[in-house]
Protein backbone atom coordinates (compact mmCIF):
# COMPACT_ATOMS: atom_id res chain seq x y z
CA UNK A 1 0.00 0.00 0.00
CA UNK A 2 1.69 3.53 -0.81
CA UNK A 3 2.11 6.29 1.66
CA UNK A 4 -0.68 9.15 1.46
CA UNK A 5 2.33 11.81 2.20
CA UNK A 6 -1.20 13.62 3.36
CA UNK A 7 -1.27 11.35 6.42
CA UNK A 8 1.77 11.26 8.85
CA UNK A 9 2.42 10.00 12.58
CA UNK A 10 4.91 12.13 14.35
CA UNK A 11 6.87 9.98 16.54
CA UNK A 12 7.77 12.30 19.48
CA UNK A 13 10.87 11.05 21.88
CA UNK A 14 12.60 12.64 23.98
CA UNK A 15 15.83 11.38 22.36
CA UNK A 16 19.67 9.41 23.28
CA UNK A 17 23.30 10.26 21.82
CA UNK A 18 23.87 6.78 21.81
CA UNK A 19 23.53 5.78 18.51
CA UNK A 20 23.34 1.91 18.85
CA UNK A 21 20.40 2.74 21.74
CA UNK A 22 18.63 4.71 19.57
CA UNK A 23 19.10 2.09 16.65
CA UNK A 24 17.77 -0.49 18.54
CA UNK A 25 15.02 1.41 20.62
CA UNK A 26 13.76 4.18 18.66
CA UNK A 27 13.93 3.53 15.21
CA UNK A 28 12.77 -0.02 16.08
CA UNK A 29 9.23 1.74 17.26
CA UNK A 30 9.01 3.52 14.22
CA UNK A 31 9.40 1.09 12.34
CA UNK A 32 6.72 -1.12 14.19
CA UNK A 33 4.26 1.96 13.85
CA UNK A 34 5.28 2.33 10.28
CA UNK A 35 4.83 -1.75 9.26
CA UNK A 36 1.50 -1.46 11.70
CA UNK A 37 0.09 1.57 9.57
CA UNK A 38 1.73 1.58 6.16
CA UNK A 39 -0.65 3.97 4.51
CA UNK A 40 0.94 6.50 6.74
CA UNK A 41 3.88 8.26 6.33
CA UNK A 42 6.09 8.06 9.64
CA UNK A 43 8.37 11.26 10.70
CA UNK A 44 10.40 11.58 14.00
CA UNK A 45 11.35 14.66 16.42
CA UNK A 46 12.99 14.50 19.59
CA UNK A 47 12.09 16.68 22.42
CA UNK A 48 16.16 17.45 23.69
CA UNK A 49 16.86 20.05 22.46
CA UNK A 50 20.82 19.13 23.87
CA UNK A 51 20.65 15.71 22.68
CA UNK A 52 19.57 17.36 18.93
CA UNK A 53 22.50 19.78 18.86
CA UNK A 54 24.90 17.18 19.95
CA UNK A 55 23.69 14.80 17.43
CA UNK A 56 24.14 17.74 14.78
CA UNK A 57 27.63 18.70 16.08
CA UNK A 58 29.31 15.55 16.82
CA UNK A 59 27.56 13.32 14.02
CA UNK A 60 26.33 15.73 11.37
CA UNK A 61 22.69 14.23 12.13
CA UNK A 62 19.39 16.35 11.81
CA UNK A 63 16.66 15.76 14.01
CA UNK A 64 14.09 18.05 14.49
CA UNK A 65 12.64 18.97 17.74
CA UNK A 66 8.51 18.85 17.85
CA UNK A 67 8.29 22.17 16.52
CA UNK A 68 9.94 22.27 13.71
CA UNK A 69 8.93 18.65 12.77
CA UNK A 70 5.35 20.45 12.64
CA UNK A 71 6.22 23.17 11.10
CA UNK A 72 7.90 20.88 8.21
CA UNK A 73 4.91 18.27 8.26
CA UNK A 74 2.61 21.71 7.04
CA UNK A 75 4.98 22.48 4.36
CA UNK A 76 5.42 19.57 2.70
CA UNK A 77 1.49 19.45 2.76
CA UNK A 78 0.47 17.33 5.67
CA UNK A 79 -3.27 17.73 6.74
CA UNK A 80 -3.68 14.69 8.91
CA UNK A 81 -0.89 14.38 11.55
CA UNK A 82 -1.06 12.10 14.44
CA UNK A 83 1.43 12.83 17.09
CA UNK A 84 2.79 9.56 19.10
CA UNK A 85 5.53 9.89 21.97
CA UNK A 86 7.36 7.13 23.35
CA UNK A 87 7.52 8.96 26.74
CA UNK A 88 6.39 6.85 29.75
CA UNK A 89 4.08 8.69 31.54
CA UNK A 90 2.24 12.67 31.32
CA UNK A 91 5.03 14.06 33.14
CA UNK A 92 6.45 17.45 32.51
CA UNK A 93 7.75 16.53 28.87
CA UNK A 94 4.48 14.85 27.80
CA UNK A 95 2.81 17.71 29.00
CA UNK A 96 4.86 20.26 27.65
CA UNK A 97 4.40 18.36 24.42
CA UNK A 98 0.90 18.06 24.69
CA UNK A 99 0.79 22.19 25.34
CA UNK A 100 2.97 22.45 22.01
CA UNK A 101 0.77 20.31 19.75
CA UNK A 102 -2.12 22.71 21.18
CA UNK A 103 -0.65 25.23 19.87
CA UNK A 104 -0.85 23.71 16.59
CA UNK A 105 -4.43 22.51 16.31
CA UNK A 106 -6.20 24.87 14.23
CA UNK A 107 -3.10 24.65 11.29
CA UNK A 108 -3.99 21.11 10.28
CA UNK A 109 -7.33 19.56 9.11
CA UNK A 110 -6.99 16.48 12.19
CA UNK A 111 -4.49 16.97 14.71
CA UNK A 112 -4.69 14.33 17.39
CA UNK A 113 -1.61 13.08 20.22
CA UNK A 114 -1.77 9.64 21.62
CA UNK A 115 -1.19 8.68 25.08
CA UNK A 116 2.36 7.46 26.65
CA UNK A 117 3.11 4.36 27.87
CA UNK A 118 1.69 4.12 30.75
CA UNK A 119 -2.06 5.13 30.77
CA UNK A 120 -4.46 2.99 31.17
CA UNK A 121 -5.02 -0.29 33.56
CA UNK A 122 -4.46 -2.29 30.43
CA UNK A 123 -1.57 -0.40 29.49
CA UNK A 124 0.11 -1.55 33.35
CA UNK A 125 -0.87 -5.27 32.76
CA UNK A 126 0.73 -5.38 29.00
CA UNK A 127 4.27 -3.74 30.21
CA UNK A 128 4.39 -5.84 33.32
CA UNK A 129 3.77 -8.69 30.92
CA UNK A 130 6.47 -7.63 28.41
CA UNK A 131 9.19 -7.01 31.32
CA UNK A 132 8.30 -10.49 33.55
CA UNK A 133 8.44 -11.97 30.08
CA UNK A 134 11.86 -10.81 29.03
CA UNK A 135 13.45 -11.41 33.01
CA UNK A 136 11.92 -14.92 33.62
CA UNK A 137 14.94 -16.89 34.07
CA UNK A 138 15.97 -14.60 36.52
CA UNK A 139 13.21 -15.00 38.72
CA UNK A 140 14.53 -18.11 40.86
CA UNK A 141 13.75 -16.25 44.50
CA UNK A 142 17.22 -15.88 45.10
CA UNK A 143 17.31 -12.70 42.65
CA UNK A 144 16.09 -9.60 43.39
CA UNK A 145 14.53 -8.31 39.36
CA UNK A 146 15.33 -4.13 39.65
CA UNK A 147 14.29 -1.81 37.15
CA UNK A 148 15.47 1.31 37.09
CA UNK A 149 12.89 4.37 36.24
CA UNK A 150 13.85 8.13 35.35
CA UNK A 151 11.35 10.04 37.79
CA UNK A 152 9.91 13.02 37.43
CA UNK A 153 8.73 16.12 40.27
CA UNK A 154 5.03 15.98 38.29
CA UNK A 155 2.06 14.29 39.83
CA UNK A 156 2.75 11.52 37.26
CA UNK A 157 5.65 10.09 39.36
CA UNK A 158 3.20 7.97 40.95
CA UNK A 159 3.59 5.36 38.14
CA UNK A 160 6.33 3.80 39.71
CA UNK A 161 4.49 3.50 42.95
CA UNK A 162 1.42 2.31 41.08
CA UNK A 163 3.72 -0.75 39.09
CA UNK A 164 5.29 -2.17 41.81
CA UNK A 165 1.76 -2.57 43.61
CA UNK A 166 0.58 -3.96 40.45
CA UNK A 167 3.50 -6.80 40.51
CA UNK A 168 3.17 -7.04 43.64
CA UNK A 169 -0.99 -8.13 43.03
CA UNK A 170 -0.06 -10.38 40.49
CA UNK A 171 2.74 -12.55 42.55
CA UNK A 172 5.30 -11.21 41.04
CA UNK A 173 7.38 -10.29 44.11
CA UNK A 174 11.05 -10.72 43.17
CA UNK A 175 10.54 -7.36 41.11
CA UNK A 176 11.17 -4.02 42.29
CA UNK A 177 11.16 -0.46 40.99
CA UNK A 178 12.65 2.48 41.54
CA UNK A 179 13.95 5.75 40.61
CA UNK A 180 16.92 7.88 39.46
CA UNK A 181 15.67 11.09 40.46
CA UNK A 182 12.52 11.23 42.40
CA UNK A 183 11.13 8.54 44.89
CA UNK A 184 11.06 5.81 45.55
CA UNK A 185 15.21 6.14 45.27
CA UNK A 186 18.24 3.35 45.51
CA UNK A 187 18.37 3.79 48.85
CA UNK A 188 14.53 2.67 49.46
CA UNK A 189 14.97 0.00 46.35
CA UNK A 190 17.72 -1.70 49.10
CA UNK A 191 15.92 -1.39 51.97
CA UNK A 192 12.79 -2.77 49.97
CA UNK A 193 15.40 -5.78 48.69
CA UNK A 194 16.92 -6.38 52.16
CA UNK A 195 13.68 -6.50 53.86
CA UNK A 196 11.98 -8.93 51.71
CA UNK A 197 9.58 -11.41 53.62
CA UNK A 198 10.55 -14.99 53.41
CA UNK A 199 14.31 -14.17 53.58
CA UNK A 200 17.13 -12.41 51.26
CA UNK A 201 18.30 -12.60 48.45
CA UNK A 202 21.79 -13.01 46.94
CA UNK A 203 21.87 -11.47 43.87
CA UNK A 204 20.31 -8.59 41.78
CA UNK A 205 19.50 -7.66 38.31
CA UNK A 206 19.20 -4.55 37.07
CA UNK A 207 17.45 -2.79 34.39
CA UNK A 208 16.37 0.05 32.52
CA UNK A 209 12.42 0.97 33.09
CA UNK A 210 13.03 3.79 30.14
CA UNK A 211 12.33 3.67 26.74
CA UNK A 212 16.23 4.13 25.90
CA UNK A 213 19.34 2.64 27.40
CA UNK A 214 21.32 5.99 27.36
CA UNK A 215 22.99 8.01 29.93
CA UNK A 216 21.05 7.07 32.91
CA UNK A 217 21.37 3.00 32.10
CA UNK A 218 24.70 3.19 31.21
CA UNK A 219 26.23 5.09 33.76
CA UNK A 220 23.92 6.33 36.82
CA UNK A 221 22.73 1.94 36.70
CA UNK A 222 25.73 0.18 35.50
CA UNK A 223 28.28 2.38 36.01
CA UNK A 224 31.61 2.04 37.75
CA UNK A 225 31.20 5.29 39.78
CA UNK A 226 30.82 4.17 43.24
CA UNK A 227 27.45 6.25 43.29
CA UNK A 228 26.39 3.84 40.41
CA UNK A 229 23.09 1.48 41.53
CA UNK A 230 25.88 -1.05 40.44
CA UNK A 231 28.21 -0.34 42.70
CA UNK A 232 25.60 0.44 45.92
CA UNK A 233 23.72 -3.06 45.14
CA UNK A 234 27.19 -4.37 44.96
CA UNK A 235 28.06 -2.81 48.33
CA UNK A 236 24.93 -4.04 49.90
CA UNK A 237 26.14 -7.18 49.24
CA UNK A 238 24.82 -8.66 46.46
CA UNK A 239 26.17 -10.16 42.87
CA UNK A 240 24.83 -8.09 40.03
CA UNK A 241 24.09 -8.65 36.89
CA UNK A 242 23.31 -5.58 34.60
CA UNK A 243 20.61 -5.84 31.52
CA UNK A 244 21.60 -2.51 29.78
CA UNK A 245 18.46 -2.32 27.16
CA UNK A 246 16.23 0.09 26.62
CA UNK A 247 11.93 -0.95 26.65
CA UNK A 248 12.13 -0.26 23.03
CA UNK A 249 13.81 -3.90 22.15
CA UNK A 250 11.01 -5.55 23.93
CA UNK A 251 8.77 -6.61 20.72
CA UNK A 252 5.43 -6.42 22.81
CA UNK A 253 6.16 -2.56 23.89
CA UNK A 254 6.41 -1.65 20.64
CA UNK A 255 3.14 -3.27 20.15
CA UNK A 256 1.56 -1.44 22.66
CA UNK A 257 3.40 2.02 21.21
CA UNK A 258 1.18 1.04 17.82
CA UNK A 259 -1.89 0.21 19.75
CA UNK A 260 -2.01 3.81 21.12
CA UNK A 261 -1.71 5.00 17.55
CA UNK A 262 -4.51 2.76 16.76
CA UNK A 263 -6.58 3.91 19.45
CA UNK A 264 -6.61 7.74 18.00
CA UNK A 265 -7.46 6.34 14.79
CA UNK A 266 -10.16 4.47 15.65
CA UNK A 267 -11.52 7.59 17.97
CA UNK A 268 -11.39 9.72 14.93
CA UNK A 269 -13.60 7.17 12.97
CA UNK A 270 -16.42 7.05 15.53
CA UNK A 271 -16.62 11.36 15.77
CA UNK A 272 -16.64 11.64 11.97
CA UNK A 273 -19.53 9.20 11.84
CA UNK A 274 -21.66 10.89 14.58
Amino acid sequence: MSKNRKKSILVVSFGTSYNDSRERNIDAIEQTIAETFPEYEVRRAFTSQVIIDKLKKRDHIGIDNVKEALEHALEDGVTELIVQPTHLMDGIEYMDLAETVEEYRNRFKQLDIGDPLLTTEEDFNRVIDAITDATVQYDDGETAICFMGHGTEAKANQVYTRLQKELQKRNYINYYVATVEASPSITDLIHMVKTKTGGGYKKAVLRPLMVVAGDHANNDMAGAEEESWKCLMEEAGYKVKCIVEGLGELADIRQLYAAHVKLIMNADKSERSV
